[in-house]
């Protein structure tokens, strides 16, 4: 072999084995991409961002009308009790009625019964449940019902992981089936099957701990405003509870929804 197919050789060589070293794929098949894991570093613009969650107890972006270092999460009377003074800052509208509707369903129906006569499954199986229509409860404050979904009580294990905003929602849900909201009929309706999607089933969690936690003012602003963006509501979303029909939609075919 001559000394310059030698050389040839020896330069291919080399540069199989730097190949080798540095774990290069000569055809991939897509199956190596870039991503980014919860907890790994991003380079966003001109700052590098770090993917994180949000620390345990922090206050959300969103706001909280009672952050942990103020009330406790507690099952205790009086924690729950120091929370009755909250205002409901969610206005009963046809939106706030239907997401109140399907979180309800979804997480309370199970022991308090579709209509909340607590009559759920549950009680079936020796899981006592209280009504929600006895005069009690009605005269309980929305802070307070807010408070018990919040903390959870004696039997009542917390329901925190529905996020703040929607707790609210579900305060308004239990008012309209009470028959506290003139001119409303609470739709009992399940919500969607396992599997549906859209508006039978709840929406996205916006407090996802794999989101960036957004630190500067530009950040913290363009992130605000993309959460009025999504969260917006169509115009008859908006309507009164004293212009909402009360007639309830006409019932499914057999076989499967409309």
């Amino acid at each position: 072999m001559s000394s310059k197919a030698l050389g040839t050789v020896r330069v291919a060589l080399l540069l199989a084995a730097t190949v080798a070293a540095t774990g290069c794929e000569w055809f991939t098949d897509f199956k190596q991409q870039p991503k980014i894991k919860p907890w790994q570093w991003q380079y966003a613009g001109d700052t590098v961002t770090p993917m994180r969650g949000t620390p345990i107890y922090s206050v959300p972006l969103t706001g909280n009308p009672e952050p942990a270092y103020v009330v406790s999460y507690q099952q205790l009377p009086g924690t729950i009790d120091s929370m009755s003074n909250l205002q409901n800052p969610h206005a009963p509208t046809r939106a706030s009625l239907d997401n109140g509707r399907k979180y309800f369903q979804i997480n309370c129906a199970v022991c308090h019964g579709a209509s909340g006569a607590g009559n759920g499954k549950a009680v079936q199986y020796g899981v006592p449940a209280p009504s929600l229509l006895t005069d009690v409860t009605k005269n309980r404050t929305d802070g307070y019902i807010y408070g018990m979904i919040r903390n959870g009580r004696g039997l009542m294990p917390t329901y925190d992981r529905i996020e703040d905003m929607d707790r609210w929602d579900v305060v308004n849900y239990v008012r309209a089936l009470q028959g506290k909201l003139p001119g409303v009929t609470a739709d009992t309706s399940p919500p969607g099957f396992p599997g549906e999607n859209g508006r039978q089933v709840p929406g996205y969690t916006r407090t996802g701990p794999t989101r960036p936690a957004p630190y500067r003012p530009q950040d913290v602003a363009a992130w605000m405003s993309e959460l009025e963006d999504t969260a917006a509501l169509p115009p008859q979303a908006a309507t009164p509870i004293d212009s909402v029909s009360t007639t309830k939609p006409s019932a499914a075919p057999k076989g499967g929804r409309p």
